[in-house]
């Protein structure tokens, strides 16, 4: 047993000894290749726990085709695509056959037959390649994305992945990305002025109406919003023009602000109230230091004692709180996109959740977490900026 331990002892020294040097010449580029490894491995286990979540999931995209076709069947509408556009559209295996117009005459006769039998939908699976475990369809989705570099198709659309979230992906950046500069520049701004204030009138009227909002639902307040918009008709109930760009690019970019007033004002009110809390907490706190004292003592005035010295620390808490803050605004969005019937990629998730289309649902999952992860790295490298007392040393 022993010998096992040393045995065991000396291959991690050997096999830690290039890393060990790594770490010591290059402390943080070491320390962000360790994040960045971490970061693969959860984004591993991530998809794999997605597709088997997926499986545990009652029902599969088989059977939200099948739903699909019998509603328009008894719609009396003529589905032309069918259920056999999924399985390549008439090959010589016969797959084409489950669709209407297929080989094996199923829409042949007059009344287009949509009830399609087991066998059918068996191979309907086996083409799509949903026949076989969970974990052999994500090793086979990571050989496709790894290799190949593509995320596949969507099982419901028949569009590639990629080009789905290329669509809708620049919208949520867009909105995100404005929504989070103003949240940031306002509550530094509103968190520097109160604590300036503290004990005031106005600050605990500041203080109460940031509580009330910060705690206040915000699915509440966008539905309260577009009630709003609906009746004063003073805003549009949608949150994006009926037109493109590529139209009219000065006459869409002033109908998008028209568009996202209402929307984005309460996305800012609900999250400026606790970012603003906690830089006015911090500021109070950062004011009371020793060192504070120390520079009124040698006569610095109160402007730069604020913004020279005790601003500059309140970074550091707001650094490591807002390393998911980025794909926080993504996922909070979804419910802003789904009632203002935003395209954004938190519809196109919840459409591929409610669809089961799994292809697309990894390929956003996917996007979230790596989201998460790389603000989190971000947000490491910026505190070792901002703040010279951290190192990623190990002796420090």
């Amino acid at each position: 047993m022993n010998g096992f331990r040393n045995f065991y002892r000396k291959l991690k020294a050997t096999l830690g000894a290039p890393w060990n040097v790594y770490r010591k010449k290059a402390p943080l580029a070491s320390f962000i290749t360790g994040r960045v490894l971490t970061m693969l491995v959860l984004l591993f286990l991530l998809g794999f726990a997605l597709f088997g979540l997926m499986e545990l999931a009652p029902g599969d995209i088989v059977d939200q085709m099948m739903t699909q076709q019998l509603f328009s069947s008894s719609d009396g509408g003529g589905d032309k695509g069918g259920i056999g556009g999924a399985l390549s559209g008439g090959s010589a295996s016969g797959a084409g056959g489950i669709g209407s117009g297929g080989a094996n005459g199923a829409g042949n006769n007059g009344s287009q037959n949509k009830n399609f039998t087991d066998e059918q939908m068996n191979q309907l699976r086996a083409e799509l390649g949903l026949d076989k475990p969970f974990y052999v369809q994500y090793f086979k989705w990571l050989n496709r994305v790894i290799i190949h570099h593509d995320l596949g198709t969507s099982l419901i659309s028949k569009a590639p992945v990629s080009f789905l979230i290329k669509s809708r992906l620049w919208n949520s950046v867009l909105l995100n990305l404005i929504s989070l500069v103003f949240i940031t520049i306002f509550s530094f701004l509103l968190g520097v002025f109160f604590s300036s204030k503290a004990g005031t009138k106005i600050d605990l009227g500041a203080t109460f109406f940031a509580l009330f909002f910060h705690a206040f639902p915000g699915i509440l307040l966008l539905i309260l919003f577009q009630l709003f918009a609906s009746i004063s008709g003073a805003f549009p109930v949608t949150a994006y023009p009926d037109f493109t760009f590529s139209d009219a690019p000065a006459k869409f970019t002033f109908s998008y602000m028209h568009h996202i007033f209402l929307p984005l004002f309460a996305s800012f009110l609900g999250g400026v109230g606790g970012t603003m809390r906690m830089i006015r907490a911090t500021m109070l706190d950062q004011m009371g230091m020793p060192y504070i004292f120390a520079l009124r003592a040698r006569g610095i005035s109160e402007k730069r004692v604020y913004l020279n010295h005790a601003f500059r620390n309140t970074l550091n808490p707001y650094i490591t709180g807002s390393a998911n803050l980025l794909a926080g605004l993504f996922s909070g969005s979804l419910v802003l996109e789904i009632i203002f019937a935003y395209p954004g990629i938190g519809r196109l998730m919840y459409e591929a959740v409610l669809q089961e289309d799994i292809n697309l649902v990894l390929a956003n999952s996917m996007f979230i977490s790596a989201l998460v992860l790389i603000g989190m790295v971000v947000s490491d490298i910026l505190l070792a900026i901002v703040d010279p007392r951290i190192r990623y040393s190990a002796n420090s």
